[in-house]
């Protein structure tokens, strides 16, 4: 029998804990603790060791950007944090996925949407196809995000890994790159896990990042690509 997933919620309103914890338990997601801001955060990920961390932007005494950098900075076995946010435009939301988080949720979010989620991002996957954290990505990247940590070569790369990972960039899945591409999707697999290790990347939202910030990927080509996948 696997363990049920361990989360941390971090969020300095009280209805926003209660009733995503009621979510996740009647998923069989156990909520192991909670913080009212990102210095209980950072101490409570470091005592219950959490598989996830949904993470509240705007906090007191810390933020969630910070309480993020801290949280992954140094651990050993570091949780997957969801950035919370309530508007679609937070400019907090771009320098917290550039510190590692793996992606981000809208405080609106349907119950199905959330536990999905947290599962999703459990099993090292990246919060990507919603088209707000695509614009994020493009309006922060093209203005100079705070992410020289992320300024990698790219010729590291071969032909069919940097056409993977500028179509990864773009949004589409793995079941779409392995129809575009015609790969087994498992392939597809195989090539993104390769483009992170020779890349020195966490997960898939810091390599959509870099895309963006090398020039591999234009906001102009991704709204072609886009275009074209909803047309297949």
């Amino acid at each position: 029998m696997t363990e049920p997933l361990r989360v941390l919620l971090a969020d300095d309103q009280t209805l926003v804990r209660t009733g995503f914890r009621l979510i996740l338990g009647a998923d069989g997601i156990d909520v192991v603790a909670e913080a009212t801001n990102g210095t209980e955060a950072v101490e409570a990920a470091r005592r219950t060791r959490p598989d996830v961390v949904l993470m509240d932007v705007r906090m007191p005494e810390m933020d969630g950007l910070e309480a993020t950098r801290r949280i992954l900075t140094g651990a050993s076995d570091k949780p997957r944090v969801i950035i919370l946010t309530t508007f679609d435009l937070d400019r907090y939301v771009y320098a917290a996925l550039s510190a590692g988080a793996s992606g981000f949720l809208l405080k609106d979010v349907t119950p199905e949407h959330l536990t999905a989620a947290v599962r999703t991002v459990r099993t090292g996957d990246a919060l990507l196809a919603p088209a707000i954290t695509r614009r994020l990505v493009q309006r922060f990247a093209q203005s100079g995000g705070d992410t020289a940590a992320l300024h990698h070569d790219l010729a590291s790369l071969t032909p069919r890994e940097l056409e993977v990972l500028g179509l990864l960039a773009r949004g589409l899945s793995n079941a779409e790159l392995a129809t575009r591409l015609h790969l087994a999707e498992a392939t597809v697999k195989t090539h993104v896990a390769r483009i992170l290790a020779k890349l020195g990347l966490r997960d898939r939202v810091q390599a959509v990042i870099l895309a963006y910030e090398t020039g591999l990927v234009s906001a102009g080509a991704h709204e072609a690509a886009r275009q074209s996948t909803e047309e297949t």
